[in-house]
C-alpha cells in the first residue's frame, strides 16, 4: 500500500486527541479527509487540524479517490454499516470500540471482510498497544506471581462518570445507539485485555439491571469467564455508586502473588513472596498512536493485525452473555 491515507467517519470528540492527529505523527501515514453530519463541525475540524478535505456525508467522503483507509469513529449503531459499505468500496478499515452493538453485527463485518480477503479490518481496542498493559502481561509470561488463579475486575463510578467525556448529547446512555449504557463503553477495554492476556474462553455468563432508572440503560452489570487455561475471571460494573465510593482496579491473583492496576490509570503494583513493588507509566499523548503504528505496519504487510474482526467477536459474545436478557 505504501502511504496509508486516511479518511476519518465521525470526527468527534475522541478523535480530538486521543487519534485524529496521531495519523499524521507516524511514517506512511497521512490524514486526508474528515467527515461529520454536521458540516459547521467538519469544516472546524479540518480547518483546526490542517485536514485538507471535509465532509458531511460519509459516501462523498469514500468517493475520495485519494483515501485508501477508513477510521469509523461514530456512536456503534453506525459500525456495522459503514464497516460493510468500506470493505465493498476496496478500503481497509480502522473501526472504533465496541465495534458494534452486539455479536450479530459483529459477525457481519466478519463475514464482510472474508468476502473481500484483499481488504484489512482492525479493531480500536488500542490499550493492547500501550507499553503499561504490555509490561503485565511481560510480568504474567514471565510467571512473575506464578499460575493466575482469579482476576477481580471492579468499576464502579457514579451516575456521571469523570471516565466519560462530557457531552452535550450522551450516546452512551441510549442503548440504540451504544448497544447498552457505560458498560459498552468502558467494558470492551477491561474485556479485551483479558482475551489478551488469557486466551479462548470456555465458559462465560452474568446478568445486567437497571438499578438507579436514572437512565434508559443498565447500570450494574455482572460477569464470569472461564478461560480454557483455568483461569477465572470475575467482573463487576455498577455506574449508581456515591462518588466517594468509585473504583477501577483489576486485581490477578497467582500462587506466588498478585498484580494491581487500574484500566485508565498508569501504574501497575506487584507484590510476591520476595518483592513488592509500583510502577508508573506516562501514556502517549495521543493514546491510540502506538496501535495505529501497528495498523499502518499491518495495512502495508509489514506486521500482524493487532485485533482482529475475529477477536472482537468473541469479545461481543460475552458481553451479550453479560447483558442480553
Amino acid at each position: 500500500m505504501g502511504k496509508v491515507n486516511w479518511g476519518i467517519i465521525g470526527c468527534g470528540d475522541v478523535t480530538e486527541k486521543k487519534s485524529g492527529p496521531a495519523f499524521n505523527k507516524i511514517a506512511d501515514s497521512n490524514l486526508v479527509a474528515v467527515m461529520r453530519r454536521d458540516a459547521t463541525k467538519a469544516a472546524d475540524y479540518a480547518r483546526r487540524h490542517g485536514v485538507e478535505n471535509w465532509y458531511s456525508d460519509a459516501d462523498e467522503l469514500m468517493n475520495n479517490k485519494a483515501l485508501n483507509a477508513i477510521y469509523i469513529a461514530t456512536p456503534p449503531s453506525s459500525h456495522k454499516d459503514y464497516a460493510v459499505a468500506a470493505l465493498k468500496k476496496g478500503f481497509n478499515v480502522y473501526v472504533e470500540k465496541p465495534v458494534t452493538r452486539n455479536a450479530a453485527e459483529a459477525r457481519q463485518i466478519a463475514e464482510t471482510v472474508k468476502q473481500y480477503p484483499n481488504q484489512k479490518l482492525t479493531v480500536a481496542h488500542y490499550r493492547r498497544a500501550l507499553p503499561m498493559f504490555l509490561k503485565v502481561k511481560q510480568l504474567l509470561e514471565n510467571e512473575l506471581i506464578g499460575e493466575v488463579r482469579t482476576v477481580q475486575i471492579r468499576m464502579w463510578q457514579s451516575r456521571k462518570p469523570a471516565l466519560i467525556a462530557d457531552v452535550a448529547t450522551n450516546w452512551r446512555i441510549q442503548p440504540e445507539l451504544s448497544g447498552g449504557g457505560y458498560f459498552h463503553d468502558l467494558a470492551p477495554h477491561q474485556l479485551d485485555l483479558m482475551l489478551f492476556y488469557f486466551g479462548e474462553p470456555d465458559y462465560y455468563n452474568g446478568f445486567s439491571l437497571n438499578q438507579s432508572g436514572a437512565t434508559p440503560a443498565d447500570d450494574h452489570v455482572c460477569g464470569q469467564i472461564l478461560f480454557k487455561n483455568k483461569v477465572v475471571v470475575n467482573g463487576s460494573w455498577c455506574f449508581n455508586v456515591a462518588e466517594s465510593q468509585t473504583t477501577d482496579t483489576c486485581e490477578i491473583i497467582g500462587s506466588k502473588g498478585r498484580i494491581i492496576f487500574p484500566f485508565f490509570g498508569n501504574y501497575i503494583s506487584w507484590k510476591t513472596n520476595g518483592e513488592e513493588q509500583t510502577m508508573t507509566f506516562t501514556h502517549p499523548e495521543h493514546i491510540q498512536q502506538p496501535m495505529i503504528e501497528k495498523i499502518v505496519a499491518y495495512f502495508n504487510d509489514e506486521g500482524p493485525n493487532p485485533c482482529s474482526i475475529d477477536e472482537a467477536v468473541i469479545l461481543m459474545d460475552i458481553m451479550d452473555a453479560f447483558t442480553v436478557k
